[in-house]
């Protein structure tokens, strides 16, 4: 099983109101949770690890999760109130204000969590819940106490607006590089790592040099590229799609990546950087398929197996 370890809130998205005003409407999210929604419905083994309150929010997310056959056995329930994320929508592009003070996300503590269930053989980190204590550090801990037992994939997904210690993130982070096998990473995220006039490749050289095995930027709508500490370099093209938005998209394109990688039994520490180009290849290509079918549809709505027919189901 892969255990998607992180948040898990309430996206409020624009809508217009009977009188043309604006109004939000309540959608399921979270940059973790939807990785975890996305390889339930592609058939890959998936569970959550997160704080989820038992409010009305709460009780939305944990329906979504069961609903898109998401093992929820390591969900953490409590009395604080939900994380809300209200969504700007400007040209297709998102942007958020969070409000995440004392939350059930965001106050998770190490002592909260307990032994996994001896099935997981992967953890996947990544999003908001790295940004600030007490969950950032808690996630920090599992990751550093399964290194090596379990492949771990990070995608930080840097919010910089979210983050209240700057200083304390850097080092949590470098410390979540120092053990992860995969690392999926933006232009923009790896300006904000490695801030300062070097050149991209010299960053993403700075970035494998820091622990992982494989790095992968993605470009949008120009493909993504996997680049691995022995020099090889793995391109794919994105999937044509009509964008809608790109709320999740980049969720999705994990879940097709870690989903992938499990079916070709490469989900395991050191595994993917081991791997013949024809497989990484492939691991992308997925990546980018799953993903061009959220974008061409509104909020994260990741496709089901069903949806993507020409291609064979994950062992």
């Amino acid at each position: 099983m892969i255990l998607c370890c992180g948040e898990a809130l309430i996206d409020m998205i624009p809508a217009k109101t009977e009188d043309g005003g604006t109004g939000f409407v309540p959608h399921s999210g979270g940059s973790v949770f939807n990785t975890a929604i996305a390889l339930g419905r592609l058939g890959t083994r998936a569970g959550m690890l997160t704080g989820l309150s038992r409010d009305l929010f709460g009780r939305q997310l944990d329906d979504a999760l069961k609903a898109s056959h998401v093992d929820t056995r390591t969900v953490v329930y409590s009395d604080r109130p939900a994380t809300l994320a209200f969504v700007q929508l400007e040209a297709g592009h998102a942007t958020y204000t969070f409000y995440d003070e004392n939350s059930a996300n965001r106050m998770l503590a190490p002592e909260d969590v307990g032994a996994l269930p001896e099935d997981v053989l992967a953890l996947y980190f990544g999003g908001i819940s790295l940004c600030n204590p007490p969950a950032a550090d808690t996630y920090l801990e599992l990751a550093e106490r399964h290194a090596g037992r379990c492949a771990i994939m990070l995608d930080p997904n840097i919010r910089p607006s979210f983050i209240s210690d700057i200083p304390a993130y850097r080092a949590r982070i470098a410390r979540m590089l120092a053990v992860a096998d995969i690392v999926k990473v933006s232009d923009e995220d790896l300006g904000w790592l490695y801030p300062g006039p070097e050149a991209l490749m010299e960053k993403l050289a700075a970035l494998l040099k820091a622990g992982p095995s494989v790095a992968i930027m993605t470009r949008g709508g120009s493909g993504a590229t996997a680049y691995l500490r022995d020099g090889r370099e793995i391109s794919v093209a994105a999937e044509p799609a009509q964008v809608v938005d790109t709320v999740g998209a980049g969720d999705t394109f994990n879940a097709g990546v870690l989903a992938k990688a499990s079916e070709l039994g490469l989900l395991t520490p050191g595994g993917l950087a081991q791997a013949g180009e024809a497989e990484i290849s492939d691991v992308l290509a997925f990546g980018a398929k799953v993903a061009a079918v959220t974008v061409s549809r509104a909020g994260a709505n990741p496709p089901w197996r069903e949806e993507l027919a020409q291609d064979r189901p994950p062992a």
